[in-house]
């Protein structure tokens, strides 16, 4: 099957397709090709570092604004925290954006936004976007630079996924809606923010592994180096795509811990038992069984995209579970659903129980359990995405014993393409040195 015209409703104005809103089966092919070597395994270890850095500065904010807690202080980071109780209140969801978009601006670009050093939504953009690109490469560019709100804009752009299904030729009427018009924009505000990015990190050549240096590497279809205009759309499509994605689901599952005291309980006896102090790393976590069972544990109840991904049947059509589609037809089948069928998940299929990953059917498990998507279209990132999560939850789970501000309300989200929570406020207290 291929992609449908959805995705044409999430494209650039001004640039050509990125490796995932593409629907073209050569292009996308030749896109992938040299994009995936950065996120095999191998490579995404030789990226650790850098991961390792920011998660540790994230502790280190939170560990300052607890010691400020219990001083009885309050402040405006990350959208507002204070001290109660002995704990540290705070909304979780905006430090995971923080630390999502810096870790992607660190590994793409050489750098990080700073947005977890500076506790706040903030970005620089360039006044003439157009122009700086036409300067990448050159030393000494002088351009004049604006602050926005990078995530506010990302999730403004999220307006544009509606589009997707509505009937093509409407789109464009669509489109002059204010409401619709806000995703236009805030495409536009992100890849400013990226063509500034890109054009630091090419000023001084250097040969750091990244994401930047394997997609300059990268050819067109006459295997000339890829243009200005292709360079800059996949590097905003890496960011979209390991920003917004990422940040979501270790926020649901500390909302999950913070809910579950007993299961909270269980994995910081496993990471007491294996982890020091400081931040978790890939060698440590990757034997940590309770805690991979706790991430997929939310990655089944809250993947990042719920919504079933549209595909179009092929000219000869496509036979489903024993039902003929004809071709043209287009059909998806929704992780939120996939990943609730109780002949799968047990008849308990809505609790977060981690329990389960050693219970259930693993062949039945491998087919229903899809949360990055399955065969070549699937989540480009997707060992960067189960790396980060690693090392987060158990950092701050090793680190902080979490309750709910809240502890008997659901998980708000906000339905798109993605399934963002509204916020996530919990109270934080730290744990003594085991």
């Amino acid at each position: 099957a291929l992609k449908s015209s959805f995705y044409d409703a999430l494209k650039s104005s001004f640039f050509p397709d990125d490796v995932f809103t593409t629907r073209d089966r050569q292009a996308h092919t030749r896109k992938r090709k040299f994009i995936s070597h950065i996120f095999s395994p191998k490579s995404v270890l030789e990226l650790e570092p850098h991961v390792h850095h920011l998660v540790g500065q994230l502790l280190k904010q939170w560990d300052r604004l607890y010691d400020g807690a219990l001083e009885g202080l309050s402040g405006h980071e990350g959208e507002g925290w204070m001290g109660h109780e002995g704990r540290l209140w705070l909304d979780c969801f905006p430090w995971m954006n923080y630390l999502a978009f810096d870790i992607i601006g660190d590994l793409s670009f050489g750098a990080p936004f700073g947005m977890v050093k500076a506790g706040k939504d903030v970005a620089q953009v360039p006044q003439d976007s157009l122009a700086v690109m036409g300067s990448y490469g050159q030393t000494g560019s002088k351009y004049t630079t604006r602050e926005i709100a990078a995530i506010e804009a990302l999730h403004g752009r999220s307006t544009t996924t509606k589009l997707g299904v509505v009937p093509e030729w409407w789109r464009v009427l669509f489109k002059r809606i204010p409401f619709f018009r806000q995703g236009e924009d805030g495409v536009d505000a992100l890849l400013g923010m990226v063509v500034l990015a890109v054009s630091k990190r090419l000023e001084v050549p250097t040969d750091r592994n990244d994401v930047l240096g394997k997609l300059l590497a990268g050819k067109d279809e006459q295997s000339n180096p890829i243009g200005r205009e292709e360079l800059s759309a996949e590097s905003l499509g890496l960011v979209i795509g390991g920003s917004d994605t990422t940040s979501t689901t270790p926020c649901a599952i500390i909302y999950y811990l913070a809910r579950a005291p007993d299961i909270q309980a269980k994995l910081q006896k496993e990471l007491d038992e294996d982890l020091d102090w400081d931040v978790a790393t890939a060698e440590q976590v990757k034997k940590l069984t309770y805690l991979q069972a706790c991430i997929n544990e939310g990655l089944r109840l809250h993947c990042t995209v719920g919504m079933g991904l549209p595909r179009v049947a092929t000219e000869n059509g496509i036979v489903i579970s024993g039902n003929y589609f004809p071709g043209g037809t287009v059909v998806s089948s929704p992780c939120y659903t996939i990943h609730r069928d109780p002949t799968v998940w047990g008849d308990d299929p809505e609790e977060y129980r981690p329990e389960r990953w050693f219970e259930c059917d693993s062949a039945a498990v491998a087919k229903a359990f899809t949360p990055f998507s399955v065969g070549p279209r699937a989540c480009i990132g997707h060992n960067l995405a189960i790396l980060e999560q690693q090392i987060i939850i158990a950092s701050i789970l090793k680190r902080f014993h979490l309750v709910l501000e809240n502890p008997n309300e659901s998980l708000a989200v906000k339905e798109t393409i993605l399934r963002q929570p509204t916020g996530c406020r919990v109270g934080a207290k730290r744990r003594e040195v085991v």
